[in-house]
């Protein structure tokens, strides 16, 4: 076994602070939000306003089926809530924490 360098101290921090369990899996959850093309887009369409599937859809040139199961899966990780209008559904974020994840991505690749 190879010895560690770092003091105890240290390593207990690094313990309590590395991420387990339950917690792991809702963080890994959440980054998944933003590895997908579409759904980066949806998010910041949808940062702007709520939408429809058929607003969505238009707006962002993809077919209402890949809209409507990424907003899906969106909904499924808790990251969109949804309002019915007669017939019609919309979505939005469920939190404005999305939107500055991803202005944090954007301001860490230097755009």
């Amino acid at each position: 076994m190879k010895e560690v360098l770092l003091d105890k101290r240290l390593q207990a921090m690094i313990d309590d602070y590395v991420p387990k369990g339950e917690i792991l899996d809702d963080l890994v959850g959440f980054f998944s939000i933003f590895s997908d093309y579409t759904r980066l887009k949806m998010i910041s369409a949808l940062a702007i306003s709520e939408m429809c599937v058929s607003d969505l859809s238009t707006l962002l040139k993809l077919n209402q089926t890949t809209v409507s199961h990424q907003l899906r899966l969106l909904k499924n990780l808790n990251a969109v809530k949804t309002k019915r209008q007669g017939k019609v559904v919309f979505y939005s974020l469920r939190s404005e924490t999305l939107n500055d994840v991803l202005l944090k991505g954007v301001e860490f690749l230097g755009y």
